[in-house]
């Protein structure tokens, strides 16, 4: 079994999570809008903000990153981001669950939005979200918490 861990991202993460953007959302972007590496490059550099991110650990490997903002009203699954060589592997999904362990906790619900042309989809489904709006490139995904109404 895979040991995964989280610990705070630094700005020496830079670079790795440049990287790890890159390659696990540009086939998605690219599809969405086009990607320009420029200002894809600008726009990460800008918004960088090691403090909203923890870096994924598995068996003390990094291998991603993630983001969730806690909210009065929901949990926001801002970013989850898992290296190509780790993915399938359970990571992502066991960091999911525990988020979802958490929104029962608090009887506060899930949220994350996905890009249409991102496969990920199948994931979030699998684990309990459901749609609940979209955007021209967007799909709203919200998981109630258990034991609640699980409607809008």
């Amino acid at each position: 079994m895979t040991r995964i861990s989280l610990r705070p991202a630094t700005r020496g993460d830079y670079d790795f999570l440049w990287w790890l953007h890159r390659v696990t959302m540009r086939p998605y972007v690219e599809a969405t809008w086009g990607w320009d590496e420029a200002w894809q490059s600008h726009y990460f550099q800008q918004h960088f903000d090691p403090a909203s991110r923890d870096i994924i650990e598995a068996d003390g490997v990094t291998v991603g990153c993630i983001s969730a903002e806690r909210h009065e009203e929901r949990i926001f699954l801002a970013v989850i981001e898992i290296a190509p060589d780790y993915q399938n592997r359970g990571i992502a999904t066991t960091l999911i669950r525990a988020l979802l362990d958490e929104g029962d906790r608090t009887a506060l619900p899930v949220e994350l939005s996905v890009l249409k042309a991102n496969p990920a989809r199948r994931l979030y489904e699998r684990l309990g979200f459901s749609m609940v709006g979209e955007t021209g490139s967007h799909i709203v995904m919200r998981r109630t918490p258990h034991g609640r109404d699980r409607g809008v």
